[in-house]
């Protein structure tokens, strides 16, 4: 438990990328932080989020309350990433600590500032990946650690494969899978990817903006595949438009000795399957939803706020930190290099510019 009340801030853009998927709710449902301004454009919108959370003052402008307000935590909300950069290097500036909406930048240029900002001015840097913070997350990477399953050999993700399915899904959605993918197996050496639209590969004219403006995307089916430095290799797919509703949106970690699963936006699910071979015909062997302590998505954000706090007091970098969003967005971003280059990617990647510059 922290030993000290922080004052806290959110900042949103009503109409333009919000609040995102409620960050400032976790600044607000956390004892050692005092949610003491908003800043939004919207008038209505300020207003509306400033009684919601029992905020006593409001700002058109973010600039004006860093200011005034002597801050020491923020959230910056919007969904879209046009004013990412901007918001956070306001807020280093301002000597906060940020717990940030993701994806976190349109390009790894543009994240790589933000990381060094940060590090520079002694703040802590947290992405809105919520899935580390939550305990079914926790509770696979301990079961992993202790070897339950074995020595990790693959690690397997699959987008929500809806009408994003392509290339909006991996950086909506898939981001937060590939910030789970490292969690879990650590750290990638290279990936190659093939992306293709309309069953065709990629070519000039192809690149085009999300419905909401997270950066260039490109083609209606990913696979990407990566090598890990601890020897697992892993995959991603989307394909749009699949059957199921979204409910295939998840990880599998494949062992010497067993399986586990992680389903859902949440995830929801997380369940075992403790044979090394995988027999579905073998009645007598099935997964086990295992009956462990779970939290909803919505919790996410609180449970990043705290782990951003003790990430200040102990001089840690959060769970989910700038660093591991950097990290995800090159997993995302290295499908289209390795695409358009016709070989594998080593990470870190060179060149820092968006893949599909010029591709539009």
């Amino acid at each position: 438990m922290s030993k000290k009340q922080y004052r806290g801030g959110a900042i949103g853009r009503t109409g333009r990328g919000g609040y995102g998927h409620g960050l400032h709710l976790g600044l607000a449902r956390a004892d050692a932080v005092d949610l003491v301004a908003v800043a939004d454009p919207d008038p209505q919108g300020r207003r509306e989020v400033a009684a919601a959370v029992g905020a006593d003052r409001t700002y058109e402008d973010y600039r004006e309350m860093l200011e005034k307000e002597a801050l020491e935590m923020v959230t910056v909300g919007p969904r879209w990433v046009d004013c990412h950069e901007e918001m956070v290097l306001a807020c280093v500036e301002a000597g906060c600590h940020v717990y940030c909406e993701k994806p976190m930048a349109h390009s790894l240029e543009s994240a790589d500032r933000m990381v060094s900002a940060s590090e520079r001015a002694g703040v802590k840097l947290a992405v809105a990946h919520q899935g580390v913070y939550l305990p079914q997350v926790q509770a696979a990477k301990r079961m992993l650690d202790a070897g339950d399953i074995g020595p990790l050999q693959a690690i397997n993700a699959t987008g929500k494969q809806d009408h994003r399915g392509g290339g909006e899904d991996m950086i909506v959605l898939g981001t937060h899978l590939f910030n789970l993918m490292r969690f879990l197996a650590g750290d990638v050496a290279w990936m190659t990817a093939r992306v293709t639209a309309n069953d065709r590969e990629l070519r000039p004219g192809d690149a085009r903006e999300a419905a909401e403006p997270v950066g260039l995307i490109a083609g209606d089916c990913i696979h990407s595949c990566f090598a890990f430095e601890n020897g697992a290799t892993g995959s991603f797919v989307s394909r749009a438009n699949q059957p199921g509703n979204g409910q295939c949106f998840g990880l599998e970690l494949i062992g010497r000795d067993g399986r586990l699963m992680l389903r859902g936006g949440a995830p929801t699910l997380i369940a075992a399957y403790p044979y090394p071979v995988w027999l579905p015909e073998d009645g007598s062997q099935v997964w086990n939803v295992l009956d462990l302590e779970t939290a909803p998505l919505a919790d996410g954000n609180r449970l990043a706020i705290l782990d951003l706090i003790d990430a200040v007091e102990r001089d840690r970098q959060p769970l989910s930190s700038g660093v591991d969003a950097v990290k995800a967005l090159e997993m995302v971003l290295g499908a289209y290099a390795s695409q358009i280059a016709g070989r594998r990617v080593a990470f870190p990647m060179s060149d820092r510019t968006h893949p599909l510059e010029g591709y539009e």
